[in-house]
């Protein structure tokens, strides 16, 4: 059974102009120059952050498995914390495009005092305590593949193809093309492109949230619009870009209007539903975006995206339609 959701009585809260770029190259450099210089008071330094420990008794009785998973998701967490109040701020210290184990030292740095403050040293504490319990039982060393625990809760699978319907002009017939799944990292799943013209063996790229990191020219990306563990009523913002084409981008606002099990193909996800509006910009010209984008909340895989424009980039209507079994 499908999902309905409303529109009625939204309400939509200010946000913040579009953040600028910030390249993993030019990250350290920045880091470091920030740790030196200080903000004269008005934020916390990474030194007054102190870790806020957990008791290791929490822990007794995990294997190094459940271990290796919650550090997983603590580390998520921070990331995704710190970007938020990075965005807000304008700082841009944190970019999402590199390892989540380097992140510490930049997550603690000029944060202002508050909630995420004192989130962030709940979960260095934690975090922490985690790795010395992991040392502690000897656990080895992770590898860069997500834990088998954790890739059996998910409702796909490696080497099963994803097919989509897709269509751009409304006008014009649909075509398919398919993801397989090839792998899946601790912070992304790794798909290869089948069936799409000028993407035949190219690489479909999306993280846990289901944000499109990487994809066949031409397609559209997300890189940081999705938050893990999406709640109705939740907002969200970010950008649809072009990678290839820097002056095409729409930023866009959403809201998760329904959550829910839903059904495709026999296979049962838990679907987020997202209703975005937005504006979408292709040089001096802007004109109106709206949509709605499904995923699933366990693995972020696209179940189904509608975008509506003056602007054909942004105009755009896909959805997933069956799974099919890995060749044998």
């Amino acid at each position: 059974m499908g999902l309905a959701y409303t529109s009625e009585h939204v309400y939509w809260p200010e946000f913040p102009p579009a953040m600028r770029a910030l390249t993993t190259r030019t990250l350290p450099a920045l880091v470091a120059v920030v740790i030196g210089l200080g903000c004269g008071g008005c934020t916390t330094r990474s030194g007054d952050v102190r870790p806020l420990l957990t008791n290791p008794t929490d822990f007794a009785g995990w294997d190094c498995e459940r271990l290796d998973v919650e550090t997983l998701r603590v580390q998520r967490r921070a990331a995704e914390v710190a970007y938020a109040v990075d965005e807000r701020a304008g700082t841009n210290i944190v970019a999402l495009g590199v390892g989540l184990t380097v992140f510490w030292p930049a997550l603690l740095t000029m944060r202002q005092p508050g909630v995420e403050s004192e989130e962030l040293a709940r979960l260095k504490g934690r975090f922490d305590v985690l790795q010395a319990v992991a040392v502690g039982r000897q656990c080895p060393s992770v590898g860069p593949d997500l834990p088998a625990r954790q890739a059996l809760q998910l409702p796909v699978a490696l080497g099963e193809r994803l097919v989509y319907e897709e269509r751009g002009d409304p006008r014009r017939a649909s075509r398919e093309f398919a993801l397989r799944l090839d792998a899946l990292r601790r912070e992304v799943l790794e798909f290869s492109v089948e069936g799409m013209p000028g993407g035949e063996g190219t690489r479909w790229v999306q993280d846990f949230a289901g944000n499109v990191k990487g994809a066949p020219p031409g397609t559209l990306h997300w890189p940081h619009l999705l938050r893990l563990d999406l709640g109705l009523g939740q907002v969200v913002a970010g950008d649809l870009t072009l990678p290839e084409e820097p002056g095409v981008r729409a930023r866009v606002r959403g809201q998760v209007v329904a959550v829910g099990p839903q059904t495709i193909a026999t296979r049962r996800f838990d679907a987020a539903v997202i209703e975005l509006f937005g504006d979408a910009q292709r040089g001096e010209r802007s004109t109106r975006v709206d949509g709605v984008l499904v995923v699933d909340r366990a693995s972020g895989v696209l179940l189904r995206l509608e975008l509506a424009s003056a602007q054909s980039d942004f105009t755009l209507q896909r959805r997933l339609v069956r799974i099919d079994a890995p060749a044998r």
